[in-house]
């Protein structure tokens, strides 16, 4: 029998876990959560849960979903992950129109600001395209086929974004890496020119975004590691332009002052859309850091920290309309080993960042919510969790990350006795 061996710290894929995911509609005329398999979308403008409909090939996602992604317009939602397919939606009858195989377990998904192409990147470090032409309303499309765009060399791809003037396609890996490259007139046959490097880094880069106003439409990228570091970037030049030591502080913030060593992980961000803050959830924080942005000096700072009081809510995922003052977060997890539950989450929202709307951010209460049970009913589920459960599902996030995304070091021996005992080798008839 041959020997196999299981390094430490790397973890069975049967007891892996994904974090729960959250999409805004642009126009917030529904909201997504993506927990496990399970993608659960409320309508606001029917004040109702939303029943999804697949008859592309085969019944909804059959293992963990590990990005969505609403278009620029709304008319468009894609949903990819672990089961190696990626489905594109139509928001306006929530009809899956599009159903295209993947090679490899799929990290992250991006839509052209035109909405005519939808990327996505595998966990094998290759960046796909898929062209929408022919799409106009609900219809389906059919014998759509991913050709791929670019690669990183075997790194798993953690981001992806366009740049706001959609002229670039920005990846971002567990390499520390950050690539822009030119997003090309003719996609499937390849983005050739990279425009530039944003190298900096010291971890995995786990989330880009972008910000951007009337006098700067260009827009800034801004991008969250697992160094604890939020950092601006002018991607033309590839030049870092500030960073912001976003974990240490926030550590420092809500511990009151007291100095503590901590190296937490940005886990996600999100951008204002009048380019001023920028929401920031790290590892083990039971809230948020908002940071200013003034793009006239290319700075960031901390401008305060936003804690959710007497429950145990870390988010794994933020989520933001153009039209509405209202920051969404989302805490959750497929799978919680030596727990008895279904795959959890817990909706929460953050109001008050209206120029129009004097004090401090506020967070709602479940009964403040538009939509209110029903909402939350779909996308958390019917059963109510304690608060230790989600901190289990909180730390069972952070190591999961760790072990996907913090590179491993091995002895020569080791790493030669990896390469023979590989299982990814394709058997060649």
């Amino acid at each position: 029998m041959e020997e196999t061996l299981i390094e430490e710290g790397e973890t069975n894929k049967d007891i892996e876990v994904a974090p729960a995911l959250l999409a805004v509609h642009p126009t917030q005329k529904s909201v997504a959560v993506a927990v496990g398999s399970d993608l659960r979308v409320f309508d606001f403008q029917g004040v109702s849960a939303v029943s999804l409909v697949d008859d592309t090939s085969g019944p909804f996602h059959k293992d963990s979903i590990r990005a969505i992604r609403y278009s620029a317009d709304g008319y468009l939602f894609v949903s990819a992950g672990d089961d190696k397919v990626v489905k594109i939606w139509s928001t306006e009858s929530w009809c899956c129109i599009c159903t295209v195989p993947s090679e490899k377990r799929v990290s992250a998904v991006a839509l052209s600001n035109d909405s005519l192409y939808v990327c996505f990147a595998d966990k094998f470090g290759v960046v796909w395209v898929v062209d929408l032409d022919g799409f106009d309303g609900n219809q389906m499309l059919v014998n759509k086929k991913a050709a791929p765009l670019l690669a990183h060399y075997c790194s798993i791809i953690t981001s992806l974004e366009f740049s706001p003037d959609g002229r670039f396609v920005i990846s971002a890996d567990r390499d520390f890496k950050i690539r822009v490259t030119v997003f090309p007139k003719k996609p499937l046959d390849g983005a050739h020119e990279i425009q530039s490097f944003c190298l900096g880094h010291t971890e995995f880069v786990s989330c880009l975004d972008f910000v951007f106003t009337s006098d700067y439409p260009q827009g800034f990228l801004v991008s969250g590691s697992g160094d604890s570091t939020v950092r601006l970037w002018d991607i033309s030049s590839g030049s870092l332009l500030d960073t912001c030591e976003v974990g240490a502080k926030a550590e420092l913030l809500e511990s009151n002052g007291k100095e503590e060593e901590c190296n937490l992980a940005v886990t996600d961000l999100c951008t204002f859309r009048d380019g001023t803050l920028i929401a920031v959830a790290t590892q083990s924080l039971q809230g948020i850091v908002l940071l200013s942005c003034d793009l006239s000096t290319r700075t960031l700072s901390i401008t305060r920290l936003v804690s959710i009081m007497g429950e145990a809510f870390i988010p794994t995922s933020l989520g933001m309309s153009s039209s509405a003052g209202l920051l969404w977060m989302v805490t959750g997890v497929s799978n919680l080993h030596g727990f008895d539950n279904p795959p959890l989450a817990r909706v929460r929202i953050i109001s008050g960042f209206e120029k129009s709307s004097p004090g401090d951010p506020t967070i709602l209460e479940d009964n403040e919510i538009l939509g209110g049970d029903r909402l939350l009913e779909k996308l958390q589920g019917s059963v109510s969790v304690e608060g230790k459960v989600f901190l289990a599902a909180a730390e069972a996030v952070k190591t999961a990350m760790s072990n996907l995304l913090v590179k491993k070091q091995y002895s020569t021996e080791k790493r030669e006795f990896r390469k023979r005992a590989r299982n990814d080798r394709k058997i060649k008839q």
